[in-house]
C-alpha cells in the first residue's frame, strides 16, 4: 500500500504544480497560454482557474495521503481526487470549438504517438493512478 501512496503523491504533485509551470513559467507553454497576447483576459482567467483547480486537487490528494490513516479507501479517494483534473482535460476537447492547441501553434507543437503533449501526460498520469489503485487493492 505504501508504493501506491507514493505513486499517487507523485501524480498529485505533478497535478499541483504542472499547470502553473506549463502555462506560466515554461516559455514554450507560457507563450501559448497566460503570456499569449492574443488571448483575451477572460480566457486567461479560465486558464488561471484551471491551474488553481489542479493545484487544489493535487494538494488535497497529498494531504489526505499524509494525514489520514493509510487504507484502501483513502488510497482510492486520493487517486480519484488526483484524477479529476486529468479526466476533465480529456473531456474538455468534446466541447464545441475547442482544440488541443491554437492554430498559430499547430505546426511547431510536437505530437508523440499522435497525441498532443497534454494528452500524453494526462494518459500517463491516469495510468499511474490506475496502477496505484491496483497495487493498493492487491495489498489489501
Amino acid at each position: 500500500m505504501e508504493t501506491a501512496r507514493w505513486i499517487i503523491v507523485f501524480v498529485a504533485a505533478v497535478t499541483a504544480v504542472g499547470g502553473l509551470c506549463a502555462d506560466w513559467f515554461i516559455p514554450y507553454g507560457a507563450r501559448q497560454h497566460l503570456k499569449n497576447p492574443a488571448w483575451k483576459p477572460h480566457a486567461k482567467f479560465h486558464n488561471a482557474q484551471g491551474i488553481l483547480m489542479g493545484t487544489g486537487q493535487g494538494m488535497l490528494a497529498i494531504g489526505l495521503l499524509m494525514v489520514m490513516r493509510l487504507s484502501l479507501k483513502t488510497t482510492i479517494l486520493s487517486a480519484l481526487i488526483a484524477s479529476l483534473y486529468w479526466v476533465a482535460l480529456m473531456f474538455a476537447r468534446l466541447f464545441p470549438d475547442t482544440a488541443w492547441v491554437d492554430p498559430e501553434f499547430a505546426v511547431p507543437n510536437p505530437h508523440l504517438l499522435g497525441l498532443a503533449p497534454q494528452q500524453l501526460i494526462g494518459w500517463m498520469l491516469l495510468s499511474l493512478l490506475a496502477l496505484a489503485v491496483l497495487v493498493a487493492s492487491l495489498a489489501g
